[in-house]
């Protein structure tokens, strides 16, 4: 019985670990993706002349790539999500079937 209840236990706290690095790695990526948003914009603009209009584009080119890297990020939010849910879901079953 105690076995259990620490198998359980040790479950428990592999599941919030691992949230919690799930969690770490949306902000990791949120930031790295902002980072190289940044590093595009500044290639943006050496690229372009600076002439009258070069302003306009650059701004709706880096409105696109950070759009782009919401997307990206909130995709992979989602994704990780169903991952820790279907954890939750297999922890509860096994708990479940002891």
């Amino acid at each position: 019985m105690a076995s259990e209840e620490h198998e359980t236990r040790s479950a428990v706290e592999r599941a919030s670990q691992l949230s919690d690095d799930v969690i770490q790695a949306l902000e990791d990526d949120f930031r790295g993706a902002s980072e190289a948003v940044s590093r595009f914009l500044v290639t943006v603009q050496e690229a372009l002349p600076q002439v009258e209009g070069a302003r306009t584009a650059e701004k709706r080119i880096t409105e696109s790539a950070l759009k782009m890297a919401q997307q990206l990020v909130h995709a992979q939010s989602q994704f990780l999500q169903k991952v820790i849910d279907s954890a939750g879901e297999s922890l509860s079953r096994s708990e479940g079937e002891k």
